[in-house]
């Protein structure tokens, strides 16, 4: 399907371009939402009619755009989550999850402004890309962990998925004997148990 674009569209093209889409894309996406027209000419009369007042509204929601951008810049978001000890989060830090944090912080983002392929499985620091407008784009940082405390010792550049860092044992320095007492005799208790099994039969 032809349409004409009313704002630009990243890799598509720019406002007044009439540009070819997948008919599906232009149905449920760009109609609906008020980014394109049908290309037809009295689609084409009505865009040019109407040019200076969507350049002008186009403007300014660039404008907006940039001042959520400019308060963004450089900030980071904790994102307390219950996880393993590995870091593996027992559930996911979704698109939905990222506009609520920006929302409750104070800052308008929709979730279809939020750009994240796949949910965040793990405590760390991820970078997330938000669109905020079709020429203005930023990353935000997400400090996904345990706890506020943790977010913090993440920030400064702490490893939260190994047993050292939660439990303050150095994994690689552990040695056999740390796990069991070398001076028992396992072979007696085995014997006292096996003996105490065969009184009860």
């Amino acid at each position: 399907m032809d349409v004409i674009l009313l704002e630009r569209i990243a890799k598509l093209g720019q406002m007044g371009e009439t540009v070819k889409v997948k008919d599906g894309y232009a149905r449920n996406y760009l109609l609906p939402q008020g980014k394109a027209l049908r290309a037809n000419e009295a689609n084409k009369a009505r865009f040019e009619a109407d040019r200076a007042v969507l350049e002008a509204r186009n403007n300014e929601r660039k404008s907006e755009a940039s001042a959520i951008a400019e308060k963004l810049e450089g900030k980071s978001f904790i994102v307390v989550r219950s996880a393993g000890e590995t870091g593996q989060l027992y559930g996911s830090v979704a698109a939905r999850d990222v506009a609520e944090i920006l929302n409750n912080e104070g800052f308008n983002v929709g979730r279809n402004q939020v750009e994240l392929n796949q949910p965040i499985k793990a405590i760390g620091l991820h970078e997330v890309k938000l669109h905020l407008h079709a020429e203005v784009e930023i990353t935000i940082e997400m400090n996904v962990a345990r706890s506020a405390e943790e977010a913090e010792r993440q920030a400064k550049g702490e490893d939260l998925t190994s047993a050292e860092a939660i439990y303050g044992v150095d994994e690689d320095a552990l040695k056999p004997e740390d796990f069991f007492n070398p001076d028992a005799d396992y072979d007696d208790e085995d014997e006292a148990v096996a003996d105490e099994e065969e009184a009860k039969a």
